[in-house]
């Protein structure tokens, strides 16, 4: 019977192999890859325009530039919008580099560059990614024309809050190679899939989805990227949003009583106070807010840059 089952378990993983690469096959990149340290990372590009917004995902987004396409189509109409897929999540190779801050923030700008995307940017992370919008607005205030956030994790938030940071156990690194990714995407097909309505994200897309999730889900860059979290914030707890840059935020709506007076706005309204020019929206949604609200965070994203990014580069010019 043992033997049985480790044949059956071989079976499988070779089965999910060669899956795999019948999938790639199929579904190419959308955008470009450009070699950053010896690999590929992919950069998706849409629209045109004067202000160029680069969108960053959150912790185990596993594609983000399919995750966000909403949001891309509304943006685009008026912008030029650009998704960096950072190693290990969507079309973009798996490195051996540590998922440090510094190394996350410099194969983005070395991406970018590479990829003949000029700034200054608009920076709009989604989740984790305030984390190194935070770090990259600080390190490079030059390259950096403003800060959108999508329900942001900031810094300083563990310590307000009085949490941990979260954690993926490493275990869960086999899930993708072994086939389990594979397998749990069919007992459970919507598993990996966003919270949207109906024809929100094409057919193509959700069938990309499904497949990319089966190809990296968990990948070993996720978990290490998320056991450096808590050193990622250490190195940024102690830095703000600039005080010249225009910030906006997204936050969710939480139906619950806030704790000793603390909520999500509070922290939030607090990170802003000493930023000129700066707007908090709460919108009613999940912590992915661009899977249902992505029509209106497009009109407030284009009110801002017109009444803020746009002014206060006159002013400060």
């Amino acid at each position: 019977m043992i033997v049985a089952m480790l044949g059956i378990c071989i079976i499988w993983v070779v089965t999910n192999q060669v899956i795999t690469a019948v999938e790639k096959k199929k579904y190419p990149p959308i955008g470009q890859l450009v070699e950053v340290n010896g690999r590929d990372i992919h950069v998706y590009t849409k629209g045109k325009g004067e202000n160029t917004i680069v969108l960053l995902s959150g912790l185990g987004t596993t594609a983000p530039a399919l995750d966000f396409e909403p949001l891309v189509n509304e943006l685009s109409k008026d912008n030029k919008v650009v998704v960096v897929e950072p190693f290990g999540y969507g079309w973009s190779d798996i490195t051996n580099k540590k998922r440090t801050v510094e190394n996350s923030v410099s194969e983005m700008r070395e991406a970018l560059q590479k990829s003949n995307i000029k700034g200054p940017y608009i920076l709009m992370p989604h989740s984790v990614s305030g984390v190194y919008s935070m770090y990259y607005a600080n390190k490079y205030p030059d390259e950096v024309k403003a800060v959108i956030g999508i329900d942001p994790t900031l810094p300083k938030a563990l310590d307000y809050f009085k949490e941990e940071a979260p954690n993926i156990p490493s275990l869960m690194s086999v899930l993708a190679p072994s086939g389990l990714a594979r397998l749990a995407l069919l007992t459970s097909p919507n598993q990996y899939l966003p919270l949207a309505e109906e024809g929100t994200y094409t057919t193509k897309n959700l069938k990309m989805t499904k497949a990319i999730s089966s190809w990296k889900g968990y990948n070993k860059n996720v978990i290490d990227e998320a056991k450096e979290l808590n050193n990622d914030i250490n190195k940024t707890v102690d830095m703000s949003f600039p005080s010249k840059t225009p910030v906006m935020i997204f936050a969710r709506k939480v139906n619950k009583e806030p704790k000793e007076g603390k909520s999500n706005i509070t922290f939030y309204q607090n990170q802003l106070s000493h930023v000129s020019s700066q707007k908090l929206v709460v919108l009613q949604g999940h912590h992915y807010l661009h899977w249902t609200k992505y029509r209106e965070m497009s009109e407030y994203v284009n009110n801002f840059i017109d009444t803020s990014i746009n002014s206060s580069k006159k002013k400060y010019s």
